[in-house]
């Protein structure tokens, strides 16, 4: 399988993914911060408005990485590590500490098949790579 010339599709997965987080941050803020979903386990309004107003400023971050993608590499970099710590930290609460989450294993899913199609995504790609996500170029330039 060739390499990616474009980054339209990194960019549109990204897009996509900002469309998530918006939802999800909307949907804890209306329905879990007023105690109308998710009542197991119990979370307190201000957490709930807390973690809502993260995933929208999350969003936002997102839709405008996927604007200029090319200059913001570094933000699906961030994107990337905050899925993949919620991942690891729901796995670790769910199966080891056997906390009842269920009603998060939808997000958990999802953030996990994000993840895969982003790195799938960056690895297919001629123009970045994986360290780029993380290690802008040119930082030699700004270290000095």
């Amino acid at each position: 399988m060739g390499k990616l010339t474009s980054l339209k599709t990194l960019s549109s997965v990204i897009f996509g993914s900002a469309i998530f987080d918006l939802f999800g941050g909307f949907y804890f803020i209306l329905l879990v911060g007023v105690g109308k979903q998710i009542a197991d386990p119990p979370t307190h309004t201000f957490f709930a408005v807390l973690l809502g107003t993260f995933l929208i400023c999350f969003a936002y971050l997102q839709f405008m990485t996927a604007r200029n993608i090319k200059r913001y590499f570094v933000c699906i970099g961030v994107a990337l590590l905050s899925r993949i710590f919620y991942v690891f930290l729901f796995a670790y609460y769910y199966l080891v500490a056997q906390v009842n989450l269920t009603a998060f294993l939808p997000t958990a899913i999802a953030d996990f098949l994000w993840v895969i199609l982003i790195v799938v995504l960056v690895a297919l790609n001629r123009e970045v790579s994986l360290k780029e996500l993380y290690v802008p170029k040119g930082i030699k330039e700004i270290i000095k």
